[in-house]
C-alpha cells in the first residue's frame, strides 16, 4: 500500500496545489478557463495521440473492453438517475449526477496515473474507456437532462447538440488519429514529434493542477448565486456510488464477460476496474453549468470523490494488482 501511495501522492498533490492556488487568489478565477482550454485543446490531445500511436491497435480498440465498459456505464447512468429523481431533483440534475457517477477523470488524471502504476500497456484499455464516456455516456446524460418539461423533442435537440459537442471535442479525434498512426506505423517528422512530445509532457501536471482549480472555482462561485445549502443525501451517496459501486460493477461484469468467452484479459480488466475507481471527471461541472443544472451538487460530488480517491483508489490498486 505504501508503494502505491508513493506513486499516487504526486498526482493528488498537484490537484491540491491547484485548489489552494485558486482558493487563495494566487490564480485568478477568470484564468481557469484558459488553463482548461490549453489542456483540452493542446496538451491532452497530444498525450492521447502519443499513447495511441505507440499502442497496438488491438489493445486500443479492443471490442471486449469497449463493450464491457459500455454496459457498465449504461447501468450506472440508469441506476443513478432512478435513485436520484424526486421532488427536489428533476431530470436535469439527476442526469448530471449520473454523469459524474459514471464518468471518471480518465483523461486529465487516469491515463498518466495508470501508466505510472502499471506501465505503458495500460494506456490502450484506458483510452478505450475515454471513447465510451465521450461518445456515449456524456451524450446520453445530456439528452436525458432535457426531459424536464421538454419532452422527446427537447431530448432529440439535446442529443444533436451533444453529438455536435463530441464532433468539436479534440480528444476523440486524437484517439482516432493515434490509432490510425499505430495501424499504418506512421512516424512523425522529428520537429513535429518533438513538439507533440513537449505538449504531451505538459498534459499531466497542468491537467491535475487545473482539476483542483476547477473544483475551487465551482465552490467559490456558488455563494454568489445565492444557492441554498444542499442536504448530504443529495450528493454524498453519488460520490460513494462512484468510488465503490462503479469499480465493483465493472469487476463483476468483466469476470462474467471473461467466463462467457468475451475477449478481455486480466490485465485489461484490471485497468478498466481502476479507471472506474477514479474520481469523477472535473469538467462535468462546466458542462452542468452550461446546461443549467445544479453546479453546487455536481461540484460537491466531484470534490468528495477526488479527495476520498487518494485512499480508495490506492486501495483498489492494491486489491486489483494482488488479485491479478
Amino acid at each position: 500500500m505504501l508503494q502505491v501511495l508513493l506513486v499516487t501522492f504526486p498526482f493528488f498533490a498537484l490537484v491540491l496545489a491547484g485548489y489552494l492556488a485558486a482558493r487563495r487568489g494566487m490564480l485568478r478565477l477568470d484564468a481557469i478557463p484558459g488553463l482548461n482550454s490549453f489542456v483540452l485543446y493542446f496538451a491532452l490531445p497530444c498525450m492521447l495521440y502519443r499513447f495511441g500511436s505507440t499502442t497496438p491497435v488491438e489493445q486500443l480498440l479492443n471490442p471486449g473492453v469497449f463493450s464491457t465498459y459500455l454496459l457498465c456505464a449504461l447501468v450506472m447512468v440508469g441506476f443513478v438517475v432512478t435513485v436520484s429523481l424526486n421532488r427536489r431533483i428533476g431530470w436535469n440534475d439527476a442526469a448530471f449526477g449520473a454523469l459524474v457517477a459514471a464518468f471518471p477523470n480518465t483523461g486529465f488524471m487516469g491515463v498518466p496515473l495508470l501508466v505510472a502504476l502499471l506501465g505503458p500497456a495500460a494506456a490502450g484499455p484506458a483510452i478505450a474507456t475515454i471513447a465510451v464516456d465521450l461518445l456515449v455516456t456524456s451524450s446520453l446524460c445530456v439528452a436525458l437532462s432535457r426531459l424536464d418539461g421538454a419532452g422527446l423533442h427537447g431530448m432529440s435537440v439535446a442529443a444533436r447538440n451533444a453529438l455536435r459537442g463530441v464532433m468539436v471535442n479534440p480528444m476523440p479525434w486524437a484517439i482516432l488519429l493515434g490509432a490510425l498512426a499505430s495501424w499504418i506505423h506512421l512516424e512523425l517528422p522529428v520537429p513535429v514529434d518533438q513538439t507533440v512530445g513537449l505538449l504531451a509532457d505538459a498534459a499531466s501536471p497542468v491537467a491535475l493542477f487545473t482539476i483542483g482549480a476547477v473544483l475551487a472555482r465551482s465552490q467559490m462561485i456558488q455563494p454568489s448565486e445565492g444557492a441554498h445549502p444542499l442536504p448530504l443525501r443529495d450528493y454524498l451517496p453519488v460520490a460513494v456510488i462512484k468510488l465503490v459501486l462503479h469499480p465493483v460493477l465493472v469487476l463483476l461484469v468483466g469476470i462474467g464477460a471473461m467466463q462467457l468467452g468475451v475477449a478481455i484479459d486480466r490485465f485489461a480488466l484490471t485497468v478498466i476496474v481502476l479507471v472506474a475507481a477514479l474520481p469523477s471527471a472535473s469538467n462535468v461541472s462546466l458542462l452542468a453549468e452550461r446546461f443549467g443544472a445544479n453546479t453546487g451538487r455536481v461540484a460537491r460530488i466531484i470534490l468528495i470523490s477526488t479527495a476520498a480517491a487518494f485512499v480508495s483508489f490506492s486501495a483498489a490498486v492494491v486489491l486489483m494488482v494482488e488479485r491479478s
